[in-house]
């Protein structure tokens, strides 16, 4: 990280902007130096995103000034942005999936022969060549869908290089990758920032903060809180500067003790992606399943809710033989799945709260003409916003508009609303800040303490000791190691070890 700030590349001073009835951005100054990696963190709601939108051009500020490179501004055209060299890398990647790597990147330049037609082995060739200026090695002939996510979330950062980028904001860039390409982006991003490209870097996870910035913004409710040097915070006390109170680690408030099994798996095989599984959930027990990415937990819980087959070997639910073909089939058995991109499996954007939490759950609510009865809805839609603290101005509300964390109590509730005895979490604080991630940890303490049996699939270790009773670690398809909270041997290095294919000891 650089230790001494070059010029001043971006400015914002006094930065206003307002939707009808919420101060989206009030008085906000940023600043970014050149060859810097700037953090920009804060709440769901906090900001950031209209924040991006004024810097893009795709929201015009009230009032307040933007400087680029000395000049001056008091708004900019998405076109102006890519102009003065402002590029964006979304969290959910914008490219052409099902064309070649060199298609992406010569787009809307791809070399032609004399009679007009695109010549291929100068395209292979050109997109070649300035990839590995980039230090990249990337196949150009392969297509995007066939890139692992990694590869692909460089490839995002450089194209919009290619486009002459000079400050490059990347948005929850890493809220799907497992930590090894995580740690690939990061080499990547540090040896682009150590030729001049500065970085404005969003993200809930804070240790990636303190790995990969050289200063950090914060913003609340709309407002610039601080700007830091990264050196000069520890995690809780930018959590503090984030929530605006004293943030501690989650502790369950509830206790599970050994009882009834309810969902017991015996050497459950299915070649290629899963051996020899055996895992048992006792009622009301919480149990975290963390491995590296195609360990086999994503194709094992894939199986459970009926999205994939299940293999050879024995799975019952409640001492009941179970066999889901389809997700309708998981519910009816008391299986519910929380997937790991709300956004496109979890919930309906253009729908309201209301619709969204009960569609799992309409026909139990039809009257006797086979209408729905709204009074009943609305009640049950109501004790879940009550139980949950969704904030929401109304259960009509589009969910697009909601943020991530409160999009994400209402997944819960979809969830609840089916009454499961099984319940599957897939990476359920991805994409969720730090007071969220607290709310999240006691809506599922108190569903455990309800009765409902709790897997939770996810890399992140802390997460996974502040809230579960047992952790098992799969590793190339096998459940290679079992930590029960409050061991000794229970500790981050030792499942990190064992989810890297090591063996911990028993002390």
């Amino acid at each position: 990280m650089n230790t001494e700030p070059g010029e001043i590349i971006l400015k914002l001073e006094g930065i206003q902007k307002t939707y009808p009835g919420v101060i989206a951005l009030d008085d906000v100054d940023l600043c970014v130096h050149s060859k810097e990696i700037l953090g920009l963190v804060g709440k769901n709601g906090a900001g950031k995103s209209t924040l991006v939108k004024v810097l893009m051009g795709l929201e015009t500020p009230e009032s307040g000034t933007i400087i680029i490179s000395g000049e001056e501004y008091s708004h900019i055209s998405s076109g102006k942005a890519l102009e003065l060299g402002i590029g964006y890398v979304p969290q959910h990647l914008q490219m052409m999936d099902p064309l070649s790597v060199a298609e992406n990147v010569l787009s809307g330049e791809l070399p032609k022969n004399s009679f007009g037609l695109i010549n291929w082995k100068a395209a292979y060739k050109q997109a070649e060549e300035r990839l590995t200026k980039l230090g990249l090695d990337i196949d150009v002939h392969k297509k995007v869908e066939g890139l692992k996510l990694a590869e692909q979330t460089m490839l995002a950062i450089a194209k919009a290089l290619f486009g002459n980028a000079k400050l490059i904001i990347l948005d929850e860039v890493t809220a799907s990758l497992p930590h090894s390409d995580i740690d690939q982006i990061f080499c990547f991003i540090k040896t682009l920032n150590s030729k001049g490209v500065s970085f404005i870097y969003i993200s809930h996870h804070l240790e990636e903060v303190f790995e990969i910035c050289d200063r950090v913004t914060v913003l609340r409710d709309g407002r610039h809180v601080d700007t830091c040097d990264v050196t000069d915070l520890d995690l809780m006390e930018l959590a503090r500067l984030i929530v605006g109170e004293e943030i501690g680690e989650f502790a369950r408030e509830s206790s599970w003790a050994k009882g009834a099994a309810v969902l017991e798996i015996e050497t459950l095989t299915r070649r290629g992606s899963y051996e020899n599984v055996d895992l048992t959930i006792d009622k009301g027990c919480i149990v975290g399943l963390s491995g590296l990415q195609g360990c086999g937990s994503e194709d094992l819980i894939a199986g459970l809710f009926g999205l994939e087959r299940l293999g050879s070997g024995k799975v019952r639910v409640c001492g009941k033989d179970y066999q889901a073909n389809s997700p309708s089939q998981a519910f009816s058995q008391g299986v519910a799945l929380l997937p790991q991109d709300r956004a496109r499996f979890g919930m309906v954007g253009v729908r309201s709260v209301r619709e969204n939490t009960t569609y799992a759950i309409i026909d139990d609510l039809l009257n006797k003409l086979g209408f729905v009865n709204q009074r009943v809805e609305k009640e049950v839609v109501g004790g879940f916003i009550d139980d949950l603290g969704v904030k929401t101005p109304s259960q009509e509300q589009h969910m697009a508009y909601l943020s991530g964390g409160n999009q994400q109590k209402v997944v819960f509730a979809k969830l609840a609303a089916t009454k499961p005895v099984i319940l599957i979490l897939h990476e359920p604080t991805i994409g969720v800040d730090v007071r969220a991630k607290q709310d999240i940890f006691r809506i599922v303490d108190k569903l455990a303490a309800d009765g409902v049996s709790v897997l939770i699939v996810s890399s992140e270790i802390r997460e996974l000791m502040g809230i579960c009773d047992r952790i098992l670690v799969m590793y190339k398809g096998r459940v290679v190691e079992e930590f029960i909270t409050g061991e000794r041997r229970t500790t981050p290095e030792n499942i990190l070890h064992a989810i890297e294919g090591g063996v911990t000891s028993d002390v």
